[in-house]
């Protein structure tokens, strides 16, 4: 999953970061509103963490720009203002969730799996596809009760997949969801990856649509000719 960060204060966006890329997400800084704006208007997030007190562009004005654009990306609202009237008029602007500075790293990471679940349709922690289970709160996944051990970039293609379990995914789709702004866009991993997770969860786990992309769907949903 990839995250964009919109935060001006050096060291808590540095912190944010290398918190967010430990836990296993792609993750992009901006450290000012101008920069927060265009990214969250040209690139694919599937959460961002907005502080309010930007220079250039305030934090209120990014979030009601990307409404007005129709950009519908769950917005965490990040500042150090704790008054019931900031709050609300975060959320009037259009944010999913709010918290207050100073904040425990552990909550901040909870409220944006949470906010990636929701986006996504997925109402609780544990994803399920027949036997394969993936828990986002622990980053385990299980073949058949049995731990199956995968690398980081094979978990974060896997768990793209789960979160839009049923859709068909682009090669492209899961190279921006997967990876932050640096990364080669012409290179061929995503294809290593998917070889490799059928190698660990079955041949059947990921099926590839010629010309479409991959799509991971449940066994016993599926449709039968």
């Amino acid at each position: 999953m990839r995250v964009l960060i919109v935060e001006d204060e050096p060291t808590l966006g540095r912190q944010l970061r290398a918190t967010l890329e430990g836990a296993g997400y792609a993750v992009d800084l901006a450290t000012d509103g101008e920069d927060g704006h265009f990214l969250g208007s040209t690139e694919s997030y599937d959460v961002i963490v907005l502080d309010l007190g930007l220079p250039e562009i305030d934090g209120l004005t990014v979030l009601d720009r990307w409404r007005k654009e129709d950009i519908t990306i769950p917005v965490l609202v990040l500042t150090a203002r704790d008054s019931w009237s900031d709050k609300v008029a975060g959320l009037d602007a259009g944010a999913d969730d709010y918290l207050a500075k100073p904040f425990q790293t552990e909550e901040l990471i909870a409220r944006l799996r949470a906010l990636i679940r929701r986006a996504s349709g997925n109402a609780s922690s544990e994803l399920i596809a027949g036997d394969v289970r993936l828990d986002t709160r622990s980053g385990k996944v299980t073949l058949d009760g049995e731990p199956v051990k995968l690398t980081a970039q094979e978990y974060k293609l896997l768990s793209y997949l789960m979160h839009h379990k049923g859709k068909v995914v682009s090669r492209t789709e899961l190279i921006e969801h997967i990876y932050d702004q640096d990364f080669d866009r012409d290179s061929n991993t995503i294809e290593v990856f998917v070889t490799r997770i059928r190698k660990k969860l079955g041949a059947e786990v990921i099926t590839t649509i010629r010309g479409l992309g991959y799509s991971l769907e449940d066994p016993s949903e599926r449709r039968t000719e």
